[in-house]
């Protein structure tokens, strides 16, 4: 067996950072649009599960408070399962219909959606990482 990889402290708070920032920034985008365009073309999928609609003001705790605590590094964790858990429910209601397909550019059907989730997991299980408002401890 080799060695096991050497990794810097300060590149991995970086790669933490970059994870961050990238995520959270463009998951952040589709919140804005939410604000700005309105939810209601939730009502449909939701009615369709038996669900109310007052869920569909979740989508605002995983797409713009979500996060803006993952940006600030603010309760990461935290804020990164809110983020996950908007995209199961994205899936959930609009894009699992899509799991099985290739887009027109080869990709996944599910594929930006599969990338949010995933990501915010990650960010999740790794927290914040130094550069953060709210860093962690880190282990002696």
């Amino acid at each position: 067996m080799g060695a096991a990889p050497v990794t810097h402290p300060l590149a991995d708070d970086i790669g933490r950072l970059v994870m961050r920032l990238m995520t959270a920034g463009l998951i952040l985008f589709h919140g804005i649009d939410k604000i700005l365009h309105g939810i209601g073309w939730m009502q449909g999928p939701l009615q369709a599960l038996h669900l109310p609609f007052i869920i569909a003001y979740g989508v605002f705790v995983g797409e713009i408070l979500g996060p803006l605590l993952v940006l600030a590094g603010v309760f990461t964790r935290i804020g990164a399962l809110f983020m996950a858990f908007s995209m199961i429910m994205a899936l959930i209601l609009d894009a699992g219909r899509l799991i099985l397909t290739i887009n027109r550019s080869g990709g996944w059907g599910i594929e930006l959606e599969a990338f949010f989730l995933l990501s915010s997991m990650a960010i999740a299980l790794l927290g914040p990482g130094r550069f953060a408002l709210m860093p962690e401890k880190t282990r002696a």
